[in-house]
């Protein structure tokens, strides 16, 4: 799977290996980008098995068990009901926010190394930036994972504990690296011309990389396209429905009236499930076509044979394609649909897994003949 090694250092003169030497900003980027999406990915795919649907079910037996409480006129219960809907809620919330967070930055690292030969700062001031950002974008996540295990234990605040103050912190330090790399990115266009820099990866035009960026380009008009359509058909019909949902609800409930909130509640569960796998389409479709064409970019840095670049590429596409399209099937199908939208999942992790190996090759190679010239 391997360049032979004159094709090898071809490739790396025409594409100026000083951009990627070692600890330099550019490969911290990529390796820690990539390495942010393929961990958030895999966290992502482990909550949708684990604890999505599970946690789903909870949320709607607690909404069943108030309901049926308040018919009963039991306080007490709908009370302890509604309590256990918010920690359902925030598990979720905490974990959806995790598996969010660690793929945007992921992508906003990449999209960083890609500018780093326009950012008019020397090495050392641009390596220190990266090792900011990647901190902030580990801790950020990290802490937003244990606000639900965490709380308020021990906190010098009222109402944040210190899980949440370090997400913060996460947070801060991601803002004041890539507030560093935009000044530097303003500054070179304030010092040199702006053909005074070229850069190889741009300029690159192989199989894999034309194929990740048209790939790409088709899955995000299909996302906006999916998204505009559910805004014109669904989007209105849904808000209405919830509200007359809840009202009818409420209605029964003062009526005494058991069977009526029962359809009421599964109809609402019902819709909840269709906004979600619209919405969790639509968003996947554009992510994942924007993996792919930032990806498209780092092709020259991934030291695999031209024909593994592209099986990898063609896998990552339709992984892509996969799991969107079977979100969208799963209330018809359950959970045949859900399998095969984890496996489209998979697909992408493993795509993803092979071309960050790969760049790892490349690194172990460029480090390799530097040693040599040494």
């Amino acid at each position: 799977m391997g360049f032979s090694k004159s094709s090898f250092s071809e490739k790396t003169h025409k594409l100026d290996a000083s951009s990627f030497a070692p600890l330099s900003a550019r490969r911290l980027l990529v390796l820690g980008g990539i390495g942010l999406i393929l961990i958030g990915m895999l966290f992502g795919d482990i909550f949708a098995v684990f604890v999505l649907h599970q946690n789903a079910a909870h949320v709607g037996a607690s909404l069943a068990a108030a309901a049926h409480a308040a018919l009963a006129g039991n306080h007490a219960a709908v009370l302890a009901s509604f309590q256990n809907v918010g920690a359902f809620l925030e598990n979720r919330g905490t974990k959806v926010d995790t598996h969010v967070h660690m793929i945007d930055f992921g992508y906003l690292a990449l999209l960083l190394a890609i500018l780093q030969p326009w950012i008019a700062f020397e090495e050392k001031t641009k390596r220190g930036f990266a090792w900011l950002f990647l901190a902030g974008a580990a801790l950020l996540p990290v802490g937003v994972f244990l606000i639900h295990y965490v709380g308020l234990a021990y906190s010098p605040l009222q109402a944040i504990g210190w899980a949440s103050i370090f997400a913060d912190l996460g947070g801060l330090l991601v803002i004041l690296a890539t507030l560093g790399f935009l000044l530097g990115f303003v500054n070179h266009f304030r010092t040199y011309a702006p053909a005074h820099v070229k850069d190889g990866l741009l300029s690159d035009r192989s199989a894999a990389g034309r194929l990740l960026l048209a790939g790409g380009m088709v899955l995000v008009l299909a996302g906006f396209l999916h998204g505009a359509y559910y805004a014109a058909v669904d989007l209105y019909r849904h808000e209405a429905l919830d509200s007359s949902i809840l009202t009818e609800m409420a209605m029964a409930a003062a009526a005494n009236d058991a069977g009526t909130v029962d359809r009421s509640l599964e109809a609402y569960g019902q819709l909840q499930g269709d906004k979600a796998v619209k919405i969790a389409a639509h968003a996947h479709s554009i992510e994942f076509g924007l993996l792919a064409m930032m990806l498209a970019f780092f092709q020259p840095y991934v030291r695999l044979r031209e024909s593994w670049k592209l099986r990898w590429g063609y896998v990552l596409i339709l992984g892509s394609v996969l799991l969107p399209v079977c979100v969208l099937m799963e209330l018809r199908y359950g959970l045949v649909a859900g399998g095969l939208a984890d496996f489209g999942g998979f697909l992408v992790i493993l795509a993803l897994l092979a071309m960050w190996v790969g760049i790892l090759r490349y690194t172990g190679q460029l480090d390799s003949q530097a040693g040599d010239v040494r």
